[in-house]
């Protein structure tokens, strides 16, 4: 239950964060880096139902490793995809972005080990 638990803490997360957004940097931002941060928080909330999902399915098939796999590469994602984007679009540090895309490939990863744990 542990990835169920993660992703109700990104979750919540998410909805926070997007509120700080819209209410706080919503005219501090330019638009292009308001749209990075709206991307950021959208992929959050996103990888976040799939946490609970992988949470709730560890339940019911708790020796699946292709499970764990992507229940870790779902939370590896978000630290690394939306932590970059978030400080890219707060900062403008435009080198922030070189993490994003290990972060994309862990989302990737992180999904193609569910799809395979669903098919067995």
């Amino acid at each position: 239950m542990a990835f169920a638990i993660w992703g109700g803490v990104f979750a919540f997360l998410a909805v926070a964060l997007g509120a700080f957004g819209a209410h706080v940097l919503g005219d501090k931002l330019s638009t292009e880096m308001m749209s990075v941060y709206h991307t950021g928080d959208q992929y959050q909330m996103y990888h976040a139902l799939a946490l609970i999902a992988v949470g709730i399915l560890l339940r019911l098939h708790p020796d699946s490793r292709l499970l764990s796999a992507a229940g870790w590469l779902f939370a590896v994602g978000i630290v690394l995809f939306l932590g970059s984007l978030y400080a890219l679009s707060i900062s403008g540090v435009k080198v922030l972005g070189a993490i994003t895309p290990i972060g994309g490939l862990c989302f990737l990863a992180g999904w193609i080990c569910f799809i395979l744990a669903l098919a067995r």
